[in-house]
């Protein structure tokens, strides 16, 4: 029944995604087992593909295979590893199976196999059980032969991708294909998934793009998608942070200058749009050019040309722009405080980059990124989520967006430690570790004695009412791809109430 349900999924018109997790899960249903994950090979790191069984800030670790021996030992062998219940070699998922959330697995089974695709290393598959014995010398046998189709379910996920890219590189310019980069933007919500894909699309037009978007939603690692995905991928991707260039010096940054142009330039310099000829200029916080800098910039797209300070001739160069701003330039237009002809060229293309928090349950997946970091770097046994800390993360609205998500992990991971937590222990961190505001009408503390317990309960019941619409939301804008009037039907609510209560909400 087990090979059956395989092969069908196997053959059928399914997405990659769905395709991967409909196999750890029947996997993991026809062993009998606690967690099945299947985990790719990047680097000298291996990233979870698919799980089930897991915690769902699993997806976004990233163990590397130096610190997690038992991951080393299964990926150095072609035949299945069994490890037996007493094994000193720490587990890599230890307090990340759902079945016991925050408790060390003492005794259990674990097996795992290295996966090869078209003679090369690809990843592993790995196998945990909550009881020991529940693997024996059978499903050490059964699993070489499932891991066979595991890896014809991969090579026909990479065939279904290169064929998408062949028809999109055809679509657009003829570009030439390349192997796909380590993954370094996370998450997989509906609002980003289109988001990237519209990026794969304009990287092959070679028009100026503008990201826009608030402080901390990472827009260098989209423009560096957009390089990388572009026929200027083999040149250099320049970045200029504008907001730390003080005026006197801005021109010379960006142009260059010669010997003797100004006090202090004691040798010829080159400017990074020289330095980025034939590649990317990324100018981050464009929005904080000075007026008169501006003019020499909207000049120099114009043209295609620079002229170095103190120099009479002009130098050609063949330079593609991506700017970004968390400022709203379109304001800043009408108040006079940046050029409108500039505007106009910077945004050729414009691209909202959505805060964290209308990304949905991408937050936990982050989060499981910088946990694993956390772990590594602070040495612990494991690193995870309580529930009620995973339910306060989606809850919470972000003003700092991933920014800010990276620190309070960061930070959590530290009290945890510096009130007692041992290294040698799965520690959990709780919500009050996180030190995300208290909801309107929560307390400041939860050690305080309320001094009216009617009061008390009835503000846990509006925030859990709260919690339980944040949730629906969410839930309703992934099933609509993001369109509000579709979930607004989904939920049988007004759209115009629901833009309401998502503002109230904090989801706008």
């Amino acid at each position: 029944m087990l090979d059956e349900t395989l092969l069908a999924d196997l053959v059928a018109d399914l997405p990659s995604a769905v395709r991967l997790h409909r196999l750890v899960r029947t996997l993991r249903e026809g062993f009998r087992c606690g967690a099945v994950c299947l985990l790719r090979l990047e680097e000298k790191a291996l990233v979870p593909v698919a799980v089930d069984g897991l915690v769902r800030e699993a997806l976004g670790r990233r163990f590397a295979v130096a610190f997690h021996p038992r991951l080393a030992t299964i990926l150095a062998s072609r035949r299945t590893t069994l490890f037996p219940p007493d094994a000193s070699l720490p587990d890599p998922y230890d307090g990340l199976v759902e079945q016991q959330p925050g408790q060390p697995l003492h005794v259990h089974d674990c097996m795992g196999i290295s996966l090869h695709v078209e003679g090369q290393p690809w990843g592993a598959l790995t196998l945990d059980a909550l009881e020991a014995g529940t693997f024996d010398a059978d499903d050490r046998t059964a699993l070489e032969r499932y891991a066979l189709l595991v890896e014809a379910a991969v090579r026909v996920s990479r065939l279904e991708r290169d064929l998408r890219a062949l028809r999109m590189a055809r679509q657009e310019s003829g570009l030439p294909l390349s192997a796909p980069e380590a993954r370094d933007i996370l998450g997989h919500s509906a609002v980003l998934m289109r988001l990237l894909r519209e990026l794969d699309v304009v990287a092959g037009a070679d028009l100026p793009v503008l990201l826009s978007g608030e402080t901390g939603v990472g827009k260098e690692l989209f423009a560096r998608r957009l390089h990388r995905r572009s026929a200027r991928r083999d040149a250099a991707m320049v970045q200029v942070n504008c907001a730390a260039l003080p005026e006197s010096l801005a021109e010379s940054e960006l142009f260059g200058h010669v010997r003797g142009a100004f006090s202090g330039a004691t040798a010829e310099r080159a400017g990074r749009f020289e330095t980025a000829d034939g590649g990317t200029l990324f100018l981050d916080e464009v929005g904080e050019l000075s007026l008169p800098v501006q003019a020499k910039l909207l000049r120099a797209l114009q043209e295609g040309e620079v002229q170095r300070l103190g120099e009479d001739i002009p130098r050609q160069v063949n330079v593609r722009i991506i700017a970004a701003t968390n400022r709203h330039l379109a304001e800043a237009v009408r108040d006079g405080s940046f050029r409108a002809d500039l505007y106009h060229r910077l945004s050729a293309y414009p691209v909202a980059i959505p805060p964290l928090r209308e990304r949905g349950s991408d937050v936990l997946v982050l989060a499981g990124h910088y946990l694993e970091i956390n772990r590594v770097r602070l040495g612990v046994r494991s690193l995870r989520l309580s529930p009620d800390a995973e339910e306060a993360l989606l809850a919470y609205a972000w003003p700092g967006n991933v920014r800010e998500l990276e620190h309070v992990i960061s930070r959590a991971a530290i009290k945890a430690l510096s009130r007692g937590a041992r290294r040698d222990e799965i520690i959990t961190l709780e919500p009050v570790w996180l030190d995300l505001p208290v909801p309107e009408g929560g307390r400041d503390s939860v050690s305080e004695a309320p001094e009216n317990t009617d009061e008390v309960i009835a503000s846990s019941l509006r925030e859990c009412v709260e919690r339980t619409q944040r949730r629906a939301i969410r839930e309703a804008l992934e099933a609509c791809d993001g369109r509000w009037a579709a979930a607004a039907r989904r939920l049988e609510l007004d759209p115009s109430n629901l833009h309401k209560l998502a503002r109230r909400l904090g989801l706008k």
